[in-house]
């Protein structure tokens, strides 16, 4: 038997991925609403996972309350 973990962003992944534009901002609550779960510490750890879906986190901004996505650029091998 196959187990799949998920990752608790894992819709907001999916849905960044789904987005097409090459960079944007998400506010926490947009975060939260899309992804299900509020934003919290965990989050720098759980960003890691975004690249696997062809983006990056730019920046973070506590003062604001958003996140920075962009696309990642594909090389040709």
């Amino acid at each position: 038997m196959t187990v799949y973990l998920m990752s608790k962003y894992d819709k907001l992944w999916k849905h960044i991925a789904e987005n097409g534009e090459d960079s944007f901002k998400l506010t926490y609550g947009q975060i939260q609403e899309i992804a299900g779960v509020p934003i919290d510490h965990s989050f720098l750890k759980y960003k890691k996972e975004l690249p696997e879906y062809g983006y990056k986190v730019v920046r973070i901004s506590m003062k604001e309350k958003t996140v920075e996505f962009e696309r990642i650029e594909q090389t040709e091998d």
